[in-house]
């Protein structure tokens, strides 16, 4: 899902009004932030999820602070490698990280990484949280979750599914699946959501848990099937779809979310101006109604918000990594 050329206009003219209201001194207090252009880092392939939700930010904060917000998609190791490069960064707001669940808490449980979650990073601004949707190609002779655990258990059946990396979200959801539903199914990790969705749609996978983002244009058009939202409640755009109780997977709740995060040690006031500056451009009537339509809860609060919620989102993932034993215990 992609800004529109009328929408991103629409957004960033908006922007441009309070342009001015916007711009707050910087971090060493008699300069204007920014001064050139910034990069702000998607650690998967363009398509994903995060990549979405960057793309959605960027041009507005562009005509709102008159410097190129950039979205740099550095994918691998499961967004490990977007990650660091974030975490290496000069702490001077000109590099900006759009992390997800899986980037920032699930991979550091799941195997050693070049980074830590809270020591490395200053929290800016939770973004969006967004439900996976349980799919299958429509090749996939199931139309419920009860017949895909039927069908992935009959005898000379083989299914897959795909993730989009190793430890993220999507893989994490995978495992919990075939646990709590008792099912083999073999996975097929992914560089990104965007190249995952690419191979369901043609048939090379069967099965994968997606980001509702990446997944509702094609479901819609029906080159997949929708069989279940892993959130404990139903999601506004598909609420036809079940949730993980109600399809007869009880104990399965996997939800993603993503948020702005900046190398370790940034200003103080520069934080504030950050968070202030996108939390604004998130509440924007057609931002927001731009990720509701898309699926995604639309996020804001303080930094110190969004600091807590990371360091809770560890003990919650934490206790689901050791469910699936994805750390190989």
């Amino acid at each position: 899902m992609g800004w529109s050329g009328k929408a991103v206009f629409g957004v960033g003219l908006w922007i441009g009004c309070v342009a001015a209201a916007l711009a707050q001194p910087g971090a060493s207090g008699d300069w204007r932030y920014p001064q050139k252009p910034i990069r702000l880092i998607s650690p998967f392939a363009p398509g994903g999820g995060a990549s979405t939700i960057a793309r959605m930010i960027a041009p507005a904060l562009t005509e709102a602070w008159g410097q190129s917000v950039v979205v740099d998609n550095r994918p691998g190791a499961g967004g490990s490698i977007g990650t660091e490069m974030a975490a290496r960064a000069p702490a001077d707001g000109y590099t900006l990280l759009m992390a997800t669940a899986s980037t920032i808490v699930i991979n550091p449980l799941v195997g050693k990484v070049p980074f830590d979650p809270v020591r490395d990073f200053t929290a800016i601004v939770h973004t969006a949280t967004v439900p996976l949707v349980l799919v299958v190609h429509p090749s996939v002779p199931v139309k419920s979750v009860r017949e895909l655990i039927g069908y992935a258990q009959t005898p000379g059946v083989h299914l897959n599914y795909a993730s989009s990396g190793e430890g993220t979200t999507s893989h994490l959801a995978g495992e919990l699946f075939r646990k709590v539903a008792n099912v083999q199914m073999v996975h097929v990790p992914y560089k990104g959501g965007g190249q995952a969705i690419i191979d369901l749609v043609a048939g090379h996978v069967q099965a994968g848990f997606v980001n509702i983002l990446e997944a509702l244009p094609q479901i819609n058009a029906g080159r997949l099937r929708a069989l279940a939202v892993s959130t404990p409640k139903r999601s506004q755009v598909m609420p036809n779809l079940p949730t993980p109780s109600e399809a007869g997977v009880p104990g399965f709740e996997v939800i993603q979310w993503s948020g702005v995060l900046a190398p370790a040690g940034l200003a103080k006031d520069l934080t504030s101006k950050l968070n202030a500056d996108i939390a604004r451009i998130l509440a924007h009537k057609e931002v927001r109604q731009r990720l509701v339509d898309s699926g995604a809860e639309p996020g804001g609060g303080a930094p110190s918000d969004f600091a807590a919620f990371i360091k809770s989102e560890i003990g919650k993932w934490s206790k689901l990594v050791q469910t699936v034993k994805l750390d190989g215990r």
